[in-house]
């Protein structure tokens, strides 16, 4: 029995890179810190994640080959405390989500303790190509 993938299903040319891309996010499957993500129009999208205690400099948002990639690493502290007990979570991260093509960080803006990521897509143009059928007279 042949198993059909995106780089091999017929119909669909050119997304090769798209199987790499569901791996490479299935890798990254941790589940910290939470998020939502939510459409907030038809071609905007919001990602928000829950980051108490991290500042907006303990943060770092980037986009690296088609790749949304949100770290977080808290500074050491200096002070010495003694806790009784320490439910908070402040342990680095580091958040990936694969952007479509098109697909563009607009902003980010920190608010209560959540970091919102705003994605829009740009919508392109659509294009109607006529290709020319030439004809080889020469053939006998």
């Amino acid at each position: 029995m042949t198993k059909l993938t995106f780089g091999t299903h017929p119909f669909l040319l050119g997304f090769e890179q798209l199987e790499r891309l569901v791996e490479r996010t299935a890798k990254s499957s941790e589940g910290y810190p939470p998020f939502n993500i939510e459409a907030t129009s038809e071609n905007a999208y919001r990602i928000t994640l829950a980051v108490a205690g991290f500042r907006e400099e303990d943060l770092a948002i980037t986009v690296e080959d088609r790749q949304l990639v949100v770290r977080g690493r808290q500074a050491e502290e200096t002070g010495e405390r003694v806790y009784l007990h320490r439910g908070i979570a402040s342990r680095a991260f580091q958040r990936s989500f694969v952007l479509a093509d098109g697909v563009e960080v607009a902003g980010a803006s920190m608010e209560h303790g959540l970091l919102h990521i705003d994605l829009k897509r740009a919508v392109p143009e659509t294009v109607v190509q006529t290709i020319a059928i030439s004809s080889r007279s020469g053939r006998k």
